[in-house]
């Protein structure tokens, strides 16, 4: 392994623990916010005041340029799978600092989650510069802009969201992946006011998606919010990639059949980990979960 490859995974695997260290922190301040602010714009001002989610949040920042550090470094075949190891380390975190019981199923559903990661990533067709821009486009994301807001809507309706709250964060995440796609094409036309619009789209979405996940963190296992949400934002957009991303499978390994495959094996690590049991394990009081300094 030449030096260059090793630092970019040395990045990855940094990156990674930025990601997930950032997610502990921020469910455990999530979780001392009244429950009257969830899903609320209110939720973000009040953990906006708390400087441990500050910094949780700087985290996160930080791990983005350490993963285009490491993508410049290294093959996406081999950044990617160090980036889904992150998940063993929240099961470490999630068991240490928020007292969530985690078992074989939740470590052979993240076990599966990481190998379908891989595979996915070893399959990946070439990156396209083109999009769909009819019919195609316009159902995709509005079914997805339907999941976002559903917890919403749910809610005002004086129902218990629920798992919605973590599939709305998911799809919301998925549609700002897309809308990042479909930024980087404009962009690469030269069509910058359209670039502009699906970039201020795109943040909208992230901003939908993190007030459902905050509000998800306070009464769910961030060992099972963070996996289906980060497999939902990965697996969407690949399998809708031939339909509105302009990527074509055909020249994949078995004409797309190990993506498909990778991405069921994906689809059910995520499906086990989001049915595990609901609430975190610790003190009785929700509103000061177990968590060090």
């Amino acid at each position: 392994m030449d030096g260059a490859l090793l630092l970019g995974l040395l990045a990855a695997a940094a990156a990674a623990a930025c990601y997930d260290t950032g997610y502990v922190l921020q469910a455990i301040e999530a979780r001392r916010i009244e429950t009257h602010h969830a899903l609320r714009a209110s939720m973000v001002l009040q953990l906006l005041r708390r400087p441990r989610w500050l910094a949780a949040t700087a985290l996160l920042v930080l791990g983005w340029p350490l993963q285009l550090v490491a993508l410049g470094l290294a093959p996406l075949t081999l950044v990617q799978p160090v980036l889904a190891l992150g998940l063993a380390w929240l099961l470490i975190l999630g068991t240490w600092w928020l007292g969530e019981h985690v078992g074989p199923a939740q470590i052979a559903a993240t076990a599966a989650i990481v190998v379908g990661i891989a595979g996915v990533a070893l399959a990946a067709p070439e990156r396209s510069e083109t999009h769909a821009t009819g019919i195609e486009l316009i159902v995709v994301l509005g079914i997805l802009g339907l999941v976002a807001v559903a917890p919403y809507v749910v809610a005002r309706l004086g129902s218990s969201a629920g798992v919605l709250l973590v599939l709305g964060a998911g799809a919301a995440d998925a549609w700002a992946a897309l809308g990042a796609k479909l930024v980087t094409d404009e962009v690469s036309a030269g069509r910058w006011p359209a670039a502009v619009a699906w970039g201020i789209a795109a943040a909208a979405a992230l901003g939908v998606g993190l007030v459902s996940e905050m509000t998800a963190l306070q009464s769910r296992r961030a060992t099972s919010v963070a996996p289906v949400v980060l497999v939902m934002q990965i697996v969407i957009p690949v399998a809708l990639a031939p339909v509105v991303g302009g990527e074509d499978w055909g020249d994949t390994t078995g004409g797309g059949l190990m993506i498909v495959l990778a991405l069921v094996l994906v689809a059910s690590g995520a499906a086990v980990l989001a049915t595990a049991r609901a609430t975190w394990v610790g003190t009785e009081d929700s509103s000061a979960p177990p968590a060090k300094p």
